[in-house]
């Protein structure tokens, strides 16, 4: 069986002259060739910005690019006949088309609502700071272009648990709406802030039984549909975990098959809260390892002071490696988003090494380390930025060897501050597979490490290109494996 690979498809600035849907499908037997076996598209609804958004600011689940609301029709990567046909084109390769769910709000309303509200702590959300009141509020959803097609549900104030702006008052502030599921935000993951049911928006509120199921029946239209075959949901710890269980075992049971779930629960603090997330999932999620990305950005920071043994030290991979999706960066944590923790270009490839070539986890790749990436922005001070995100070569080697050389038995060799190494004893189901990778964050390192008697008198080239030399494993299955200074050395088996 080869080896899970994923790719986020796409990045916060996107702004090739080619729209995404149209990449996709042209660039899909390429991924195919590189050894990716699923690929996360972005959010492919409209949103409250229309053809400029990424996606994020929800306007309209039932619209993939097919009706002229919010000033236009296709949504920033095309239209919907492009984004079936982008899926049809990835299935076509055995590929797992992967869309992105944004639950946790609606954006861009059509109407305003006159809504009672209480005003709350912006730092203990579970403290009310006013008596009842009443404002005019952006809740009220109609979607007047689309008249109703696919579904007729009218979203209004009491589908949602608060907003953040009082049209009549022209304020800002974290209004919990007062309806007749109960006061207060619902119970989420979530304890930052008291309580982090809100994030921006209109929160919707699980709690109004119509909600729940109009996203279920909007779950089968959008399988029935885009014959999608999996989800990333965004930013589950703000959203009731019931309502995504149900929605889940809905689907499963419709369909009768498991789709392939991967939840955004972002935090760099400790695993424990993803541990009980995968635990009230039943499992049925897989968790994007945002652990082990900060300690990849520490490390890329430290330099060699960073000690490279502690590099799993409180992550995901290290204590449910079977529910970690493990990752370099990011659409949140590129540069000038409010997560920015970009790994260093120096130590990316590494970081890769990684996540693609060690038995545990499934990596995913992100698109400017493919493609590359230019674009303009404010940054945090509001001067203009231009940023240039470089292709790293070794990822697209990396992810290639992968899929056909990373197999069999783990030996790892963390046994130094700076450089560290593992290897993979390769398998009979996958020709010439079995490999050893050393790096390091300090000076030029080498490590002798055991590959396995089978390959004993075999030779070795770093697949990598960094180390001209060859290496012949001896007779008890090891050998010498050496890294230039802060960098990675791919040791694969020489072929003809």
């Amino acid at each position: 069986m080869q080896n899970q690979t994923l790719i986020q498809y796409f990045h916060w600035y996107y702004n090739e002259s080619e729209n995404l849907w149209i990449k996709v499908a042209k660039e899909a037997a390429y991924l195919k060739g590189i050894g990716v076996t699923g690929v996360w598209l972005p959010p492919a609804y409209k949103a409250s910005t229309g053809g400029y958004s990424v996606g994020y600011d929800i306007y309209d689940l039932f619209d993939l690019g097919e009706f002229d609301q919010k000033g236009s029709i296709n949504t920033k990567y095309g239209s919907k006949e492009e984004y079936l046909a982008a899926i049809r084109a990835l299935q076509q390769q055995g590929i797992t088309a992967i869309a992105d769910i944004v639950f946790n709000h609606k954006a861009g309303a059509d109407e305003v609502e006159k809504v009672k509200v209480r005003t709350v702590n912006p730092e203990n959300r579970n403290e009310f700071t006013s008596d009842v009141f009443e404002i005019e509020a952006w809740t009220k959803f109609t979607f007047p272009n689309r008249k109703g097609r696919y579904s007729a549900f009218i979203w209004d104030h009491q589908c949602f648990s608060g907003v953040d702006w009082a049209e009549d008052r022209k304020e800002t502030a974290i209004y919990s709406i007062q309806n007749f599921v109960g006061e207060g935000f619902e119970e989420v993951p979530s304890t930052e802030l008291g309580n982090y049911d809100y994030l921006m928006f209109s929160d919707i509120d699980f709690r109004n039984r119509a909600v729940v199921e109009e996203l279920k029946y909007w779950g089968e239209w959008v399988v029935n549909t885009t014959n999608i075959d999996g989800f990333r949901l965004d930013a589950v710890k703000h959203i009731n975990p019931d309502f995504i269980k149900e929605w889940i075992a809905h689907l499963d049971t419709t369909f009768n098959k498991q789709f392939f779930i991967v939840a955004e629960d972002w935090n760099v603090d400790n695993y424990e809260s993803q541990l009980e997330y995968i635990k009230l999932m039943e499992g049925r999620t897989q968790i994007f390892d945002s652990l082990l990305h900060h300690n990849f950005f520490m490390a890329s920071k430290e330099g060699n002071t960073f000690d490279m043994r502690t590099i799993f030290d409180n992550t995901l991979v290290q204590v449910a490696p079977e529910s970690a999706v493990t990752f370099v960066d990011n659409h949140d944590s590129q540069p000038l988003q409010a997560l920015e923790s970009y790994i260093d270009f120096w130590f990316r490839p590494m970081a890769y090494a990684i996540i693609l070539l060690r038995l545990q986890g499934i990596p995913c790749l992100f698109f400017p380390d493919i493609y590359g990436g230019i674009y303009d922005d404010e940054d945090k001070e509001g001067d203009e930025v231009h940023i240039e995100l470089a292709i790293l070569p070794e990822v697209e080697v990396m992810s290639k060897i992968r899929a056909a050389l990373a197999y069999g038995e783990q030996h790892d060799y963390f046994d130094h501050g700076n450089c560290v190494g593992w290897t993979r004893g390769g398998d009979d189901d996958h020709e010439n597979s079995g490999l050893a990778v050393v790096l390091s964050n300090s000076e030029e390192g080498y490590k002798t490490m055991e590959i396995g008697t089978r390959f004993a008198g075999k030779t070795f080239v770093d697949a990598l290109g960094h180390r001209p030399q060859e290496v012949v494993i001896d007779e008890k299955g090891c050998a010498e494996f050496h890294c230039n200074a802060g960098s990675v050395s791919v040791w694969v088996l020489k072929m003809g």
